[in-house]
């Protein structure tokens, strides 16, 4: 976090949609998806979506916003956990490359590469050489999907500290979202410092002309959710 600078922070999260805004934008901005991953222009393109964000900050529920939009048999939600012991025999960027969309198709990764610098630097799975080396293997690696076609969009979806709290305490006490909530959760929370320290770095060293990050302040979801929906219509739109 150079200077002293914390782009998380400075975020507005105050910004927020009333229902009945939200469920018009959305409505239109899902249906300008849909027709433009049918465009024959994609056929010859491939879309990647990277999220990232805080534990509970909203990730899942707008990826189901943008599935909505999609037609099934093309796309992927990719699910990122800790590695199996084969993607650890690897090269760290292997098990990526292998989840890559072919043209014509999306592939949404739900965590994602960029766990080498957030939870591998914080939680020490990797040694500090390897994930400071990894933010320009991943430039490198990013830049080969543009040149090949690939349109690369990145999401932080940030929530404040206070936000999180409350979300954590809501699924605690509501029957069918209590498995979301485990106790690495709550482990993971007080760190909150040191992996804003890893998400602002990250932003920094990582966000560049063909493959920027996108932050998205999400204490309000619908306002979220919007955001995200146009920052890819508009990012297709420009590319198609």
């Amino acid at each position: 976090m150079a200077r002293g600078r914390n782009v998380i922070n400075s975020l507005n999260y105050a910004k927020k949609l009333e229902d009945k805004e939200y469920k018009q934008q959305l409505a239109e901005l899902q249906g300008e998806l849909a027709l433009a991953t049918r465009k024959k222009k994609f056929n010859k393109r491939s879309l990647i979506l990277v999220f990232e964000g805080q534990d509970a900050a909203g990730k899942g529920s707008t990826i189901r916003r943008i599935t909505q939009a999609l037609d099934a048999r093309s796309y992927n939600v990719i699910p990122i956990a800790a590695p199996s012991s084969e993607e650890r025999a690897q090269p760290y960027l292997w098990r990526f490359w292998r989840q890559l969309p072919r043209q014509g198709r999306v592939t949404i990764f739900d965590r994602s590469w960029y766990g080498r610098v957030l939870v591998e630097r914080v939680e020490g799975f990797a040694k500090d050489a390897d994930w400071m080396r990894a933010y320009q293997e991943i430039n490198q690696f990013e830049t080969q999907l543009v040149e090949s076609g690939a349109i690369v969009l990145k999401f932080w979806l940030a929530i404040t500290k206070e936000e999180q709290l409350a979300r954590f305490r809501a699924r605690e006490k509501t029957p069918f979202k209590s498995f979301k909530i485990t106790e690495e959760d709550w482990r993971n929370r007080k760190k909150w410092g040191a992996y804003e320290t890893a998400a602002c770095d990250m932003v920094e060293r990582t966000s560049t002309a063909h493959a920027p990050w996108h932050l998205v302040p999400g204490n309000d979801k619908q306002y979220a959710r919007i955001e995200v929906l146009r920052a890819i219509c508009e990012a297709l739109d420009a590319r198609l």
